[in-house]
């Protein structure tokens, strides 16, 4: 049993990579249904933005089967650093990625990629060897089955990494409703339908009182 104590995410103290979401990479994802995992995906991004997190992009070997980012990424962080690398298969092997992390001076990275044992358990294991507070978000990291998800969440955990999924990770670094009830309501209901549902019933319920 662990003793490690509970360390949270702080929206002042985090930065987000997101490794290697390629259209032809997200092809391989079967650990997730695939509309389910491109909305997860962008949910993250949305997160990011919301938050005002730094946001790093990175693709490997765009010009080979990997394909190119997917464009919602590319569209939504016109001027984040974008880290195009030319063939390292761990992304914390380039120095330009790691400068662009080094650069915004933040100690928690929440990370996403594909695939999950490779394009994210690298840097993650990487990044804890040098002192990062790490959490993954298992929920738009995908990978071709649950025995590779498994062992690649396996490894990550037991190196210190912690899982998560978007929507905690975004209730985490929010903190108190009272912070923005429609910022983060409409965050949830952009993603998840029956949040829309739930918050469509509050606004209902406050006009009428």
């Amino acid at each position: 049993m662990s003793n490690k104590p509970y360390v949270r995410l702080d929206k002042d103290n985090a930065a987000v990579l997101l490794v290697d979401h390629q259209t032809g990479l997200l092809s391989l994802v079967r650990d997730i249904d695939p509309d389910k995992f491109k909305n997860n995906v962008l949910a993250l991004a949305d997160m990011a933005e919301y938050f005002k997190l730094p946001t790093i992009l990175t693709t490997s070997f765009e010009d080979g089967p990997n394909g190119p980012l997917v464009p919602e990424l590319k569209e939504k962080f016109p001027d984040a650093p974008y880290i195009a690398r030319p063939g390292q298969i761990n992304a914390w092997d380039n120095e330009d990625f790691v400068k662009a992390i080094q650069a915004t001076g933040k100690k928690q990275l929440i990370v996403a990629g594909v695939v999950t044992e490779v394009c994210v358990a690298f840097p993650v294991l990487s990044a804890l060897a040098e002192g990062y507070e790490v959490f993954v978000i298992a929920d738009a990291s995908g990978t071709f089955n649950a025995m590779t998800q498994q062992a690649a969440w396996s490894r990550m955990e037991q190196a210190g990494a912690q899982l998560m999924t978007w929507f905690g990770a975004a209730c985490e670094l929010h903190r108190d409703w009272r912070n923005d009830v429609q910022g983060l309501g409409a965050l949830f209901s952009s993603h998840i339908p029956d949040y829309r549902n739930l918050m469509h019933s509050h606004a209902t319920l406050t006009a009428a009182r």
